[in-house]
């Protein structure tokens, strides 16, 4: 290489790191507006941020783009889960997101500087995988943030026994489902209420963390029939509500034969996190799970 050379390539190196700075620097502000906004779930904190630190870092120059891009998502994402005071459950949840989005945001950038048959290509999706990134943002940019997850379980309690077996309330029972109990979801471990009349009210109460008290999630009859019972939620000052907002549930049941009902409960629900195609399926999954606990705690396996 000549002199000419190395000047130009200093100079290309000087123009990536002012290019990389300007974009970091970006990425910053729009961090800090976004929880002064208190939109820290928002999908332009999973998905948008976490894009712009891919490009900071893979305009700069490097042998391994890659390694660094790994490195220095693992170290935001420890650093947001402890700025943040969200739980481990969090950074578990949003990681496999938020590498997949800036290793293939790299990948991409990579693929446009090397060879220019691509750069159209990448000219058109960066733009469109960046839009993606601010679902939840603003109140009315969300994709169907209402919910509902439903189980449905086959019991040895004959049909005319359930009525009285479920006015009888919750209790704390152990956790079977493997994925709750993997991933640390907080589950109620005070329980307290009886009785199947409007306004007879069940009392959630989670663990508090080491940022707080857990809260607690109290849910109150509003309707009664012979073979259902409808709930709502009066108060949530519980420790998931920084993940979803509970709207209404309902436990259905019929005889199945003489000794066996089967039981049908439904919850809805409105998802905190975004964006709606990644946390939309987990969450379901995680409630379906979470519901089938409740029917546990009802005695009801």
């Amino acid at each position: 290489m000549d002199g000419r050379d190395e000047a130009r390539a200093g100079r290309r190196s000087r123009a990536n790191w002012i290019l990389a700075g300007l974009i970091a620097g970006v990425g910053v502000v729009a961090f800090v507006c976004t929880v002064r906004a208190g939109r820290a779930d928002s999908a332009l904190l999973f998905v948008g941020l976490p894009m712009l630190l891919a490009t900071a870092l893979a305009l700069t120059p490097a042998r391994t783009t890659h390694g660094r891009v790994f490195l220095v998502t693992t170290i935001v994402l420890l650093l947001a889960s402890v700025a943040l005071h969200e739980g481990a459950i969090c950074v578990v949840l949003a990681a496999p997101l938020v590498y997949a989005v800036v290793h293939g945001s790299t990948a991409l950038i990579r693929c446009v500087r090397s060879a220019s048959s691509t750069r159209a290509y990448g000219a058109v999706l960066l733009p469109l995988l960046l839009l993606g990134g601010f679902e939840g943002a603003a109140d009315g940019f969300r994709l169907a943030p209402d919910q509902s997850v439903e189980t449905v379980r086959v019991v040895a309690v004959p049909a005319g026994e359930l009525a009285g077996r479920l006015a009888a309330g919750p209790r704390p029972t152990g956790v079977r489902s493997v994925p709750l109990r993997m991933l640390g979801v907080p589950v109620p471990r005070h329980v307290h209420g009886t009785g199947l009349e409007v306004g007879d009210r069940w009392t959630f109460g989670y663990h508090g963390t080491s940022h707080g008290p857990g809260g607690q999630l109290v849910a109150e009859v509003d309707s009664v029939a012979p073979d259902r019972i409808g709930f709502r939620f009066v108060e949530d000052t519980s420790i998931t509500g920084r993940w979803l907002t509970w709207q209404r549930a309902e436990l259905r049941w019929r005889a199945v034969d003489a000794g066996h009902s089967e039981i049908r409960l439904t919850v809805g629900y409105q998802r905190g996190l975004d964006p709606s195609w990644y946390f939309g399926p987990l969450q379901d999954a995680l409630l379906h799970e979470g519901t089938g606990h409740l029917l546990d705690m009802l005695g009801l396996r």
